[in-house]
Order: C-alpha cells, then sequence, then structure tokens
C-alpha cells in the first residue's frame, strides 16, 4: 500500500533559494537624469516596479539609494512613490549607507536582490561589497541595466564569478512567494501576467 502523500518527509528547501523572511530587495539609483540615458530603461523601471509591488505583497524588506541626488536628480516618479527614504550617498558603491544594512541584519536578513542602474559601476561595486561582507547577493539581470550592452554584459559575467546569482524578476517572485493557493500567490500571478508594453521588452 502506498503511503498517503502528507506522511512522506518533505525534502529540505535549498538554502540557495530565497525566500520572503531571509530576503530584502535592494534598489540602487533609478534617478530621472541616471535613467535616461539607459537604451532598456523603460523595461528596467517595469521590472523594478514589479520587484517593488512584490516584495510589499511578501512582506520582504525594501531599501533603495539615490547617487548625488542634488545632481542627477530624484528617483523616477513611478518608483519614488513605492519607495518612501532613498538616503543619498557619494560613492558609488551602498557600502556607504551602513544603516541600511544593519536594519537588515537585525531583521535576521541574509539575501539581498539587487536591482537598479549602472550594472558595471553602481550595482557592481555594490554587489561585490556585498559579498565581501558575507552577504548572499542575487542580481536580477532584467532589472538591471547600463547605457552600454557590453559593460551590461561583462559586469554581469563579473559579478556571477565572485559568488553572485544571476536571477530574474519573475524567478525572484515565485521564489519568494515559494506556493500557490494563497492570498499572496494571486496578488504575485497578476503581478507576473502584466504584459510589457513594445518600449518594456527586453530588447527594446
Amino acid at each position: 500500500m502506498l503511503p498517503i502523500m502528507s506522511d512522506l518527509p518533505m525534502i529540505s528547501r535549498s538554502p540557495e533559494l530565497m525566500c520572503r523572511s531571509d530576503s530584502a530587495l535592494l534598489v540602487i539609483d533609478m534617478q530621472e537624469k541616471l535613467v535616461a540615458a539607459i537604451p532598456t530603461v523603460a523595461r528596467i523601471v517595469w521590472n523594478v516596479r514589479r520587484l517593488i509591488d512584490g516584495a510589499k505583497v511578501l512582506d520582504v524588506p525594501v531599501v533603495a539609494s539615490e547617487q548625488y541626488p542634488q545632481g542627477l536628480g530624484p528617483t523616477v516618479a513611478e518608483l519614488a512613490a513605492r519607495l518612501e527614504h532613498r538616503p543619498a550617498k557619494l560613492s558609488f558603491s551602498c557600502r556607504e549607507l551602513p544603516e541600511l544594512f544593519a536594519d537588515l541584519r537585525q531583521r535576521n536578513i541574509e539575501k539581498v536582490l539587487v536591482c537598479g542602474i549602472e550594472t558595471h559601476v553602481c550595482i557592481q561595486q555594490t554587489v561585490l561589497d556585498l559579498l565581501s561582507d558575507g552577504w548572499r547577493v542575487y542580481v536580477a539581470v532584467d532589472a538591471v541595466g547600463s547605457r552600454h550592452d557590453l559593460d551590461h554584459q561583462t559586469a554581469l559575467r563579473r559579478m556571477e564569478s565572485s559568488g553572485a546569482v544571476l536571477t530574474t524578476t519573475e524567478s525572484a517572485l515565485f521564489e519568494w512567494c515559494q506556493a500557490a493557493g494563497t492570498p499572496e500567490f494571486k496578488q504575485i500571478s497578476r503581478i507576473v501576467r502584466e504584459v510589457a508594453s513594445p518600449a518594456q521588452n527586453w530588447n527594446s
């Protein structure tokens, strides 16, 4: 007689996977004057917004930064409305903002999903510094970008070879959600099912 499924021991969840209790979302420098120079800006803003919305549905902490806002302007309005606290920095790396990470440590957060711009500057330097400080770092490749594709692709390879985990917006949202059949899953599914406009397409 076959055992009842509920009587079978569950396979342990991989420590490689993010979950809502051990992860945070870091949004880096999504500012008006910076994004304006990036060809894939519409797609990046769309995916960053979906990550923020999904994180809030699942109670995943969201932190953000702005690079020299006096000169580069504020975060784009669509995202600024969702990000209450956006401390300023001068260093390209977010290591200049230790208060962001101290708060996450106090909440037993070990993993950080990074999105924003530019891939080869503020994203890369932040990711490498976080890895050095003992964080498990994930990069949403469809929610980061650079002015030039070569810089973007080279930075992704360098971060991955240094220990960062490359992922996508949809993969991260379902990873945080973990299971179907919950009210949160229905909300995440709606976010995932959003249809990108031609300008938001990966190849735009």
